[in-house]
Order: C-alpha cells, then structure tokens, then sequence
C-alpha cells in the first residue's frame, strides 16, 4: 500500500457532523501534526475560497483548498487551477433556476457569490451562515467575472430537483447534488480539483486519502488511491464498493 502524502476531505457531513457549524479543533490539531510528518491537507468543498478559510482559520495558511465542487483551487493563497464555464449557457440555466418557484440561484466567481435573491433570508444565509463573499445583482450581466459554478438552492430538496436539470445540462456540465437542498452545476469536479493540488504538490494520486458523504465528492473518492465513504451517506452511496468511516479524526490519527 502507497504511503499517504495528502488528505483530502470534504466538510459538510463529513467534518462537520450532526448539524455542527465548527471544525473540531482537534481537526488542527491534527493537521499540524501530518504536516510534521510530510502529510498535508486539502479542504474539498462545494464552499467558496473564503468560507473555507473563515472554518479553518487557525491553520488556514498551513492547508490547501479545492473550492467550489474543483472549479478552482488553490495552494499558498494562489490558485492552481481554474475552470470557467460558458457565460452564454449559463445564463440559460440562471434563468432556469430563477423560473423554479421559490428556488434561489447561487453563482460563483473566483472568490464571490453572485445572488439574484427573491427573498432577502438568502442573502443572509450566504453572507452570515455560510460566511461567503457576497454581491447582489440583478442580472447575470452584472456579474464582472468568469463564472465557475451555478447552485441551485431548492427548498423542496436537492433529490427532487435534480432530475429537472440533469437531462438538460448533463451534456454540458457536471450535475451534482450538493447537500440537501444544493445541485451544483460546474465543468470541473472534486476529481479534477483534486488532480490539480496533486500535480502542484508533484504527488502521485494513489498517496490520496479521501473522505467524503455525498454525491460531489464521488470522482475525489474514485481517483484517490485510498478513499472512505462516511457512514451518515445517503443510503444508495452506503451500497458503492468504499470503506466506511464514522468519523475521520478516527482516521488521521492512526496515520
């Protein structure tokens, strides 16, 4: 078995556990210690650059990033990889979006979230909950960057919306469920984020550990040389063939 030189784990269901909205601090605790040890850590999330940093602040220089579901991330501050979508389809799928309802539409530049919002609780989830970077506008052609990821925040469920965007987009960007009201719409995905802290770091994808709960965090899973699956999964990604785990910290520490 491949020595592992990089952790890589997504936060939502699988840091951040029965509703939590902190990391556990003996989470850098931890991290502190696999990088004395040649081990870093990267945080794979759907999150933008700046939540990320906002959740792990006591090591937030020390760690890498794949932010966005891999439509950009970055290593020492900079990015490594960015993967702008087509502005023309996206405004097609925006309007899509803000068409569905009560359904709210989240778009992400580099390192700021773009709201359209139909009710201000949005604009505070993003800005207070969540801890985003956070412009209002009221068209897309407002928004005066590339455009690397477009949400959908469905209030009846990110498992019922799904199948209304996945015949449609699937053929031009990835469509993933992202959380239990989120389907996430980017080119890249966790695996191609994923792929590109490896080649930064010069490091081989078979010394990879992974941990993730949903499905964005499936090609980060499949192309990592040792991947687990949290044992909180929806009940269909429990039956793919990954070992389960409870909880990482169980995990680092035996490393």
């Amino acid at each position: 078995m491949e020595p592992i030189s990089l952790v890589a784990s997504d936060i939502d269901g699988t840091l951040l556990l029965g509703g939590a909205t902190a990391i556990d601090p003996e989470i850098f605790e931890q991290i502190r210690r696999l990088k004395q040890k040649g081990i870093a850590f990267c945080a794979a999330s759907g999150r933008q650059y700046t939540s990320l940093r906002r959740l792990f602040a006591p090591v937030a220089d020390e760690i890498l990033y794949i932010c966005e579901n891999g439509a950009i991330s970055y290593r020492g501050g900079a990015p490594v990889d960015k993967t702008p979508m087509d502005r023309a389809l996206c405004n097609r799928l925006i309007a899509q979006i803000l068409a569905r309802g009560d359904s709210e539409v989240l778009i992400s530049g580099a390192d700021t979230s773009y709201l359209i919002p139909k009710s201000p609780k949005m604009v505070d989830r993003m800005r207070y909950f969540t801890g985003n970077n956070v412009a209002v506008v009221s068209h897309p052609d407002e928004i005066p960057e590339e455009i690397i990821k477009v949400s959908a925040f469905c209030p009846d469920g990110a498992v019922a919306a799904e199948p209304e965007f996945t015949p449609v987009w699937s053929p031009y960007f990835h469509v993933a469920i992202a959380g239990e009201a989120w389907v996430d719409l980017t080119l890249a995905d966790k695996g191609s984020g994923l792929r590109a802290v490896c080649r930064a770091l010069g490091i081989p994808l078979a010394r990879v550990m992974a941990f993730g709960d949903n499905y964005n965090d499936l090609p980060m899973l499949e192309a990592a040389g040792r991947p687990y699956l949290m044992a909180g999964a929806a009940g269909a990604l429990l039956r793919l063939p990954f070992p389960h785990c409870a909880n990482v910290l169980d995990i680092l520490r035996t490393l």
